[in-house]
């Protein structure tokens, strides 16, 4: 009786370059590199961490933990989360030159990201 053998070999597929172009209201075609690197981010900032178990534990920020606190705590806490959230993603190899802007209840930062496609600013905010 012969031996069954295969040459076949499963390999992980990965588009982290590409992916959907996400709006408020649709999603319409494709974007990739440095547009797409902005969504990852951008939607990634605009999740609550545990919130939804769609996600894996480490995604999104757990920014409920601000609610409440002193303005300085919320700018240190702020920066920590974000940088630690951020540089998971390989693209990024710094974030860096935060800027925050209280606003009755929220606070408005800003920062850059340095990433394998250039540099550039993200901006979000949150309620504190």
């Amino acid at each position: 009786m012969a031996d069954l053998t295969t040459d076949l070999i499963i390999k992980k597929q990965v588009y982290d370059n590409k992916t959907y172009k996400v709006s408020s209201d649709k999603i319409e075609g494709f974007i990739d590199d440095l547009e797409a690197l902005k969504q990852t981010i951008y939607k990634l900032l605009g999740t609550e961490q545990y919130e939804y178990p769609i996600y894996s534990f480490d995604y999104g920020i757990s920014w409920k933990e601000l609610i409440g606190q002193e303005r300085a705590y919320v700018r240190a806490e702020m920066k920590r989360m974000i940088q630690e959230a951020l540089l998971l993603d390989s693209r990024i190899s710094d974030v860096d030159d935060f800027d925050f802007v209280f606003v009755g209840d929220t606070c408005k930062c800003s920062f850059n990201v340095t990433s394998i496609y250039g540099n550039f600013e993200i901006e979000t905010e949150v309620l504190t």
